[in-house]
């Protein structure tokens, strides 16, 4: 007899129902809306959303709701996203800065359900609709802006040692070269250079005009800034994008200099370049203490009010130091034992800043993270970008002495703080310049189009692998049609867990994976046929038949999974897609195949004598 024991059938249950509870939430499609919330924090009262409704009423936008959300936000659905893009620019324009306005995606998916976390699979540009940009980051610039701070920092300090040189410049493929009098003097800079610019590849020649110095960042330097300046450019842009609240922004390294940014939704290019070609730096500031902050009625003459940690904070107006000149921050472990941040100087100002440190010993310094977007506006009825900037406070450190080139600030609570400071000081500004060298947009009709058009590909393979089976292998072949469609519910509710962004390229594994999924029954039932021909019984065919095919089917869903590891791998962006639906749906299949097929046919089969399976002989 072929039977499991009652807790595997009650195991193979369990799979199937989780399957079906964290896949039907795709049955829900999200629809497009604008959230608005104050930035106070405080709730959107009923006034604003009155004034809305009148908004969208007089410029004939139709909505579907407008509701408000469980943390005090405004969540207005719309039918169209073109009826929400309207939308958005007109409630901009109207609420100004005191109010933050995103585009947003609302779920139709039961409160329930979101509840246990079963929520929908994320939807690709390519079936979404959006714009799509491909940027490249100068990196050539970023090496010389690299050198030439470190040219400046390396005279300082050669003056500051004492050493005297003739003539420091800045010579071909971004080398600093160095030209001295006497061999004694070249000694003295070359061990100096080595001992504070471990980075720079050193070597020292002779020739008719004297002795001399070249300096050029050795190839892991070069490397190491690279990789710094689009981990760094990535880390601005997608908080750059964030704060708008655009949904789903997809931000990522593409090969050595390029960095790919999707943009789901968004059909206007041109904001959409505004987005990306927004300005952040920082600056930083000493703090005035010879008045009190709290009397925010009375702010002095030369300073500005500012609030940090829910605290107001008075900070002179003159900034000594701005965000250009870091060309390093990296998160430390102090002499205390506390995180700590490294910072490099080196794009000019250093002299200022290390004299007016000098004079400010024991006061506090702050920095201040200052951003530039492009909002949109309404100008004489259209719709216009206008700067707005904002600033706030991110660390507030006190000055323990004269600050060189290279500092280090303490204090700090913990170290993720440390981390977080480390990353604004980086990306406070962009590191290189970037370029759009490439853009497409993609209609969200042509993004509806290709998932009718998926979904059909997959529903055609489907009922023809179904009537095969059905017609070839009869009830054995119902059964192995059941448990490719447990295997089809099993994916999606695994791709839903893991927040997989759903593209073509997936779908497309999605239906290379159906067709797949039915090739471990066949060997299956082939393997039973064969057995039933060489005279055993049926039910030691079907036992014989599971267990000698298990080898071959692991086999070739192994080596199969081999490839999909090493694509996933080496690929990006849609081509991982693609890997990792085929990598989870060979394992899906490999369990509803072998365990749950089987637990069907000992259902039907195991429980009694039969003379003969229909399995198509």
């Amino acid at each position: 007899m072929n039977k499991y024991p009652w807790w595997k059938y009650a195991f193979i249950l369990a799979v199937l129902l989780f399957g079906v509870l964290y896949s039907v939430p795709n049955l829900f499609p999200d629809e497009v809306a604008v959230q608005v919330s104050a930035r106070s924090g405080t709730p959107v009262d009923q006034k604003i959303i009155d004034n809305l409704k009148q908004l969208l009423t007089t410029h004939s936008i139709t909505y579907k709701s407008m509701e408000p959300g469980a943390k005090g936000y405004l969540l207005i659905r719309f039918n169209s996203a073109e009826d929400q893009l309207k939308a958005d620019d007109l409630i901009r324009a109207a609420l100004g800065e005191d109010y933050t306005v995103a585009l947003n995606l609302a779920s139709t998916t039961p409160d329930w359900l979101s509840a246990i976390g079963a929520d929908p699979m994320k939807l690709g540009l390519d079936l979404r609709g959006g714009v799509h940009f491909l940027l490249a980051v100068d990196v050539d610039t970023l090496l010389k802006t690299r050198q030439n701070g470190n040219l400046r920092g390396l005279g300082a300090e050669l003056r500051h040692a004492m050493i005297r040189y003739r003539d420091l410049t800045l010579g071909p493929n971004n080398s600093i070269v160095l030209n001295f009098r006497d061999e004694a003097s070249q000694d003295k800079a070359a061990a100096l250079m080595r001992q504070s610019y471990p980075d720079l590849t050193i070597k020292t020649y002779t020739n008719l005009d004297g002795y001399g110095i070249t300096a050029q960042l050795s190839q892991q330097a070069v490397l190491a800034a690279q990789d710094a300046a689009i981990e760094q450019t990535t880390d601005v842009l997608r908080k750059r994008i964030n704060a708008l609240g655009i949904a789903e922004p997809v931000v990522q390294r593409q090969g050595a200099e390029r960095i790919s940014v999707d943009l789901p939704g968004v059909q206007d290019t041109a904001r959409a370049k505004l987005i990306l070609g927004g300005t952040a730096t920082l600056e930083f500031h000493l703090v005035d203490t010879e008045h009190d902050a709290a009397d925010t009625g009375n702010v002095p003459l030369g300073s500005k009010l500012y609030r940090f940690e829910n605290m107001p904070v008075l900070l002179k107006n003159q900034s000594i130091l701005s965000g250009s000149s870091i060309t390093n921050a990296a998160s430390n472990i102090g002499q205390d034992g506390r995180p700590s941040v490294d910072i490099r100087l080196g794009g000019g100002g250093e002299a200022t800043f290390y004299r007016i440190t000098g004079e400010n010993i024991g006061k506090p310094l702050a920095t201040v993270y200052i951003e530039t977007l492009m909002q949109p506006t309404m100008v004489d009825g259209k719709s216009s970008f206008v700067p707005r900037k904002t600033e706030r406070i991110i660390n507030i450190a006190t000055i323990q002495s004269a600050l060189p080139s290279s500092f280090q600030i303490t204090g700090i609570k913990d170290a993720k703080e440390a981390l977080d400071l480390a990353l604004l000081l980086k990306s406070g500004a962009l590191p290189a310049p970037i370029s759009i060298i490439a853009e497409s947009t993609l209609g969200p009709s042509l993004g509806r189009a290709n998932i009718d058009k998926g979904i059909l590909s997959l529903e055609v393979g489907m009922v023809f692998i179904i009537l095969f089976m059905v017609i070839y292998y009869r009830v054995f072949g119902l059964l192995a049609d059941l448990a490719l469609v447990f295997n089809l519910v099993l994916l999606v509710a695994v791709l839903s867990i893991l927040g997989m962004t759903l593209t073509l390229p997936g779908m497309a594994g999605i239906v290379l994976t159906v067709g797949m999924a039915i090739d471990a029954n066949v060997l299956i039932f082939e393997r039973i046929r064969e057995e039933l021909r060489n005279g055993l019984s049926p039910q030691a065919a079907i036992k014989a038949g599971y267990e000698r095919a298990f080898s071959t089917i692991v086999d070739s869903n192994v080596t199969t999974l081999i490839a999909a590891v090493a694509l996933y791998g080496v690929g990006s962006g849609s081509i991982r897609g693609f890997a990792l639906t085929l990598s989870i749906g060979l394992i899906c299949s490999m369990f509803t195949a072998i365990t749950g097929s089987r637990a069907l046919v000992n259902l039907i089969y195991g429980s009694r004598h039969v003379k003969k399976l229909s399995i198509g002989i």
